[in-house]
Parts: structure tokens; C-alpha cells; sequence
């Protein structure tokens, strides 16, 4: 078709061509040499157009046989991969045929089964039937010979029965009021002791570190582990005991105490050291050392204090105010150790008190009771000057000392020399080069203050802050609050500081519920 197209073409051209040359040449003399000429021109460019056209034809129909063959190839190919899909297929059925066929059979073997179990158990059914009957019987026969031995009918027997379990019901409830009672009393003797905390300032971090952590050394590192116990619970049952804070790190070999009323620190590092040593760590043993320890401290506060009346030479005084002596060893003053500061105020009130020529024991008797007040329990009020003075009237102290102690901070009328030197002796103690640090008895009293609020709340035990006031835990009844309840308790005494308090930073409040069953074997 191409050829063909090609072929008129040229002719048209040859043609045309022809036509232009015999007109060209028509009127002249070698017209006819020249259509001559142009006629074999025309013959030639035919022929060459002709053998060109036969070339095109040539190479397209090579062309087109070499795509049918690659058609055909392709076809061929996707023929056998169709049939090999197909083999496989019917592989495929094949196995699944003779699987369900083995599936039938097992089926059918069970049914078997099914069906030879459930005529065994129609036969035992029918069996125990017959027996329970037998049993009924039997019963029925025992019940008729227990009435005529007992003369009771069974109405009778049944209220008997009824009335014992009520009985020993009634027996058992009151021996669990009493046991309650009982422990509410035991409770009730462990009431903690109001916290007197130390300030953290920062122009006063190293003193603060020095008067609040204690360091205990440890035998090793995997008694860290023991200290913790399995999930926490012995570090937390020691803090709650305790009051104070245990901080264990990755210092080697030493565990941190961190706390700032002194007596509670000593107690947590005598009660720590003892429960290493006896290698028993858990809760109730813990409990049980640190109330054995905060008794033998106890103790020991009673022996410091008769020490201290040693030392200055003083007798005579009454055996309790020997014990408001020896707390003063776990009070501090402004930074500075209160027994250590009221001994040196009662040397130096009765070596001036001697200048004078004035009743030196008098004077030291002054000079060492004038800060009793900070030891007395928090539930007072007023300043500690005045609190002393009533406590030192109240055992008997010579008039000259309860003024003494009274006036020593200008709260009441100076009525004697002592007086003065009492308070002439307390400055000089306070105001020598690295005794006190700045006053903290504005954040004491913030601490006091936070404790005082959340004890107030019904249903709360005890109160402890911690973490420099930055945490007040809340220890409550169980049986009185639930875990909403102490949701909602957390809440309200959170509510309660922010409204009532100014601090700085934030206080979080931790309410622990603990519940403890007892039972005793008699």
C-alpha cells in the first residue's frame, strides 16, 4: 500500500515535470530532444522508486513476522504458566480431599466414643440414683432413731442448733470489740511527738546539712537491697515509724538519714545500725525496734539530764524537770544544740553571778532552765519564755528563777540582778562568731502550722513533715476512711494549706491507708 502511494507520486511529479519541459520547449527546436530526454528521466526515477518501494515492503513484512513470532512466544509462555497454576491447583485439592477424608475419620471415631461414653454414663446415673436413694433412706432411718434417743424433734434439734451458733456468733463479735478496743488503745499510745524543724536557707546549706542528715555505714552494698525490702515495703514501714526520711543512693556502702527533729533522727540511726546488725529487715520488726529504741532513748534523756546538773554543780531540782533537761539535747536554738547552749548560759550566769556576789547557784539554776520552754510539747501556745516560766513554777523553782526564765526575752518585768544576767549570758552565748545562724523560728513555726492542719482533719493518726516542708504525710484510720475517702482527704488538706498558709514553692500531701488485720490464737 505504501509502495503503490509512493509509485503515483513519482509518476506525478515525472509527469508534471514533462509538461513543464515540453512547454518550456514547445516553441523552440529542441523540444523534442528534450521530452526525449525527460521521458527517460521519468522511466529512470520510476524504476528507482519502484525498487525503493519494494525494499520499504520488504523490511516491513520482516517486521511484522518477527512480532507475531514474539506474540507467539508470550502466548506460549502465559499458556504454561496458566497450566502449571492449574497443576498446582488441583495438587492443592488433592491434599485437602484426603485431609477432610482423615478429619471424617476421626470424626467418626469419636462419635463412637461420644457415643459409648454416653451409655456408660446413663449407666452409672442410673447407678446413683439407686444409691442416693439408699442414702435418703438411711438418713431418713437415723433421724427417726437420733428423735427417739434425743426426744427432740427435728424442729427442735434445728432451733438448738440455731440458738448455739447465735451464741457462739455473739461470743465471737464481743471478743472482736474488745480485741479493737484494744488496739485502739495501743494506738493511741503511740501518738507521735510534734516535729521542731530547722530551716534550709540558702546562705546556710552546709549548716543545715550538718544539723539535719545523719550517715550510716553499711557492711555492704546488698544491704541497701535488704533495707529497701521486695516492692519498697521495708523502707516505707521504716519511714512511717520513724518520721524521717531514708535516702539511699549510689553512695557506696552508706545510706542517708535525713531528718530535722534530732530525737527522731537518732532514733532512726540507732534502730537502722540494730536491724542491720541483726540481719531480721522487715515491717514488723522494724515497728517493734524502733519503739524499743525510742524507749531506751527515752531513758537515755533522763541520763543526760542528770549529767548536765552534774556539771553545773546543781541538785535538788525535781526527777521530771531531770527529763525536760535531757530533751533539750534534741532541740536546737537557732541553729545551735539547746542543752550545749543552756549549760554554757548557766556557766556563764554563775561566774558573773559570783562577780556580783549573788547566790550562784541560784543564777545557774536560771541560766539552765531559761530555754525549758522549747522543750514542753507544741499543743501549747504563747512564746517559749512564758511556757517555761509556768513549767518551772509548776515543779517549784525558787521565785527568783521562774522570773528569771520568764523575763530573760522582756515577755514579763525583770524583778532581780539574775534576770539580767540571764539574759546578758543568752546574748553572749547566742552572739559569739559561728554560734547560731539567722532566726528560724518563723519557719518552725510554718512546720508546726502544716502538721497542726492536717492533724485536724477527722480520721487522720498521725502527721509528719518532711522534705524541709516540702511534703506533709498523713497517716489515717483504715477502718474510719476508704481509698475514696483519702482521694478526697489529700484534696481537702491540700486545699486547706493553700488557703491558710504562705510558702514557698509547693507542699505535696501523701495520705497513707494501711490496713492491718490481727487474729489471735488462744
Amino acid at each position: 500500500m505504501d509502495s503503490t502511494l509512493l509509485t503515483g507520486v513519482i509518476v506525478g511529479a515525472a509527469i508534471a515535470l514533462v509538461g513543464f519541459l515540453i512547454t518550456y520547449f514547445s516553441g523552440k527546436k529542441l523540444a523534442a530532444a528534450a521530452l526525449t530526454d525527460a521521458e527517460s528521466k521519468a522511466k529512470a526515477i520510476v524504476n528507482d522508486a519502484e525498487h525503493k518501494a519494494e525494499g520499504i515492503k520488504k523490511t516491513k513484512i520482516d517486521e511484522a513476522e518477527d512480532k507475531f513470532r514474539e506474540m507467539k512466544r508470550k502466548a506460549e509462555a502465559e499458556r504454561d504458566s496458566k497450566e502449571a497454576k492449574l497443576k498446582n491447583v488441583e495438587k492443592e485439592l488433592r491434599k485437602r480431599e484426603e485431609g477432610i477424608d482423615q478429619k471424617l475419620e476421626v470424626i467418626s471415631k469419636k462419635e463412637k466414643q461420644v457415643a459409648t461414653l454416653e451409655s456408660d454414663l446413663q449407666g452409672k446415673a442410673k447407678q446413683i440414683e439407686v444409691k442416693t436413694k439408699q442414702v435418703s433412706e438411711i438418713l431418713d432411718e437415723q433421724t427417726i432413731r437420733l428423735e427417739r434417743i434425743t426426744g427432740m424433734s427435728r424442729e427442735d434439734a434445728k432451733k438448738f442448733l440455731v440458738d448455739n451458733m447465735i451464741n457462739e456468733a455473739k461470743a465471737d463479735a464481743a471478743q472482736l470489740v474488745k480485741d479493737v478496743r484494744d488496739e485502739a488503745k495501743l494506738n493511741a499510745r503511740k501518738e507521735a511527738q510534734r516535729i521542731v524543724l530547722m530551716a534550709i536557707q540558702r546562705t546556710a546549706s552546709d549548716h543545715c546539712v550538718e544539723s539535719t542528715v545523719s550517715v550510716v555505714n553499711l557492711q555492704s552494698e546488698e544491704m541497701k537491697g535488704r533495707i529497701i525490702g521486695r516492692e519498697g515495703r521495708n523502707i516505707r514501714a521504716f519511714e512511717a515509724a520513724t518520721g524521717i526520711d531514708l535516702i539511699i543512693d549510689d553512695t557506696p556502702e552508706a545510706v542517708v538519714i535525713s531528718g530535722f527533729d534530732p530525737f527522731r533522727r537518732e532514733v532512726a540511726r540507732t534502730s537502722l545500725e540494730r536491724l542491720m546488725g541483726d540481719g531480721r529487715i522487715h515491717p514488723a520488726r522494724i515497728e517493734e525496734v524502733v519503739e524499743k529504741v525510742r524507749k531506751e532513748l527515752e531513758e537515755e534523756i533522763v541520763r543526760v539530764g542528770e549529767n548536765a546538773l552534774m556539771e553545773l554543780g546543781i541538785h535538788n531540782i525535781h526527777p521530771e524537770m531531770v527529763r525536760y533537761i535531757g530533751k533539750m539535747k534534741y532541740r536546737s536554738s537557732y541553729g545551735q544544740n539547746l542543752l550545749a547552749h543552756s549549760i554554757e548560759v548557766g556557766f556563764l550566769t554563775g561566774i558573773m553571778a559570783n562577780e556580783l556576789g549573788l547566790d550562784v547557784n541560784l543564777a545557774k539554776r536560771a541560766g539552765l532552765l531559761h530555754d525549758i520552754g522549747k522543750t514542753i510539747d507544741r499543743e501549747l501556745e504563747g512564746p517559749h519564755a512564758l511556757l517555761g516560766m509556768e513549767l518551772v513554777k509548776k515543779y517549784k523553782e525558787h521565785p527568783l528563777v521562774v522570773n528569771a526564765v520568764g523575763a530573760h526575752h522582756d515577755d514579763i518585768e525583770m524583778e532581780s540582778p539574775i534576770a539580767v544576767l540571764v539574759q546578758a549570758a543568752d546574748s553572749i552565748s547566742g552572739a559569739r562568731p559561728g554560734a547560731r545562724r539567722e532566726s528560724l523560728e518563723n519557719y518552725i513555726k510554718r512546720l508546726q502550722q502544716l502538721e497542726e492542719i492536717a492533724t485536724s482533719f477527722d480520721g487522720v493518726t498521725k502527721t509528719y513533715a518532711i522534705q524541709a516542708g516540702r511534703e506533709v504525710r498523713v497517716m489515717i484510720e483504715p477502718d474510719r476512711i476508704d481509698d475514696l475517702r483519702a482521694d478526697q482527704l489529700a484534696t481537702d488538706i491540700a486545699t486547706r494549706i493553700e488557703s491558710e498558709m504562705e510558702y514557698p514553692g509547693q507542699i505535696k500531701v501523701t495520705v497513707v491507708r494501711e490496713r492491718r488485720s490481727t487474729a489471735i490464737a488462744k
